[in-house]
């Protein structure tokens, strides 16, 4: 009886991680289209930060460079609206968070002088408590 226990456990955990793994690889491919746009102007910088939430923040770290054009994209399902993200300076002084703005999915800037920067991700708990969580960030071409 214990055996059959572990097993299924072990089945049900392998189950659960690959259709995280299945929503996540889908979900990269709704954010690559929200960090192109309509006319492509984009390009990914090549990351694609992936996140597994249940309640909590993520935290990505990266450089912005000066002179650069860019793009924070995001998703987490069908409604764009999901993500929280907000970015911060190494002070912890919030230079842009989209939830003032309706959870937008993305956010174009212009950054005057290289800076580093983290970006927390979560979820709107009011919409979504658990999920896969996908961050991508372009330049302009």
């Amino acid at each position: 009886m214990k055996k059959f226990l572990v097993l299924l456990i072990a089945v049900i955990g392998m189950t659960t991680a690959t259709y995280a793994q299945t929503t996540c690889d889908a979900l990269v491919k709704e954010c690559e289209k929200i960090l192109k746009g309509k006319k492509g102007d984009f390009v990914s910088d090549g990351q694609v930060y992936t996140a597994l939430l249940d309640r909590q923040k993520a935290e990505f770290t990266t450089t912005f460079y000066g002179g650069t054009t860019y793009r924070i994209a995001c998703t987490a399902g069908t409604d764009d609206a999901y993500v929280i993200f907000t970015v911060k300076d190494v002070d912890g002084n919030v230079l842009f968070t989209n939830r003032k703005y309706k959870n937008s999915a993305y956010w174009d800037f212009k950054v005057p002088t290289t800076i580093p920067v983290t970006i927390e991700t979560e979820l709107d708990l009011d919409k979504k408590v658990t999920g896969c969580a996908i961050m991508m960030i372009g330049f302009k071409r």
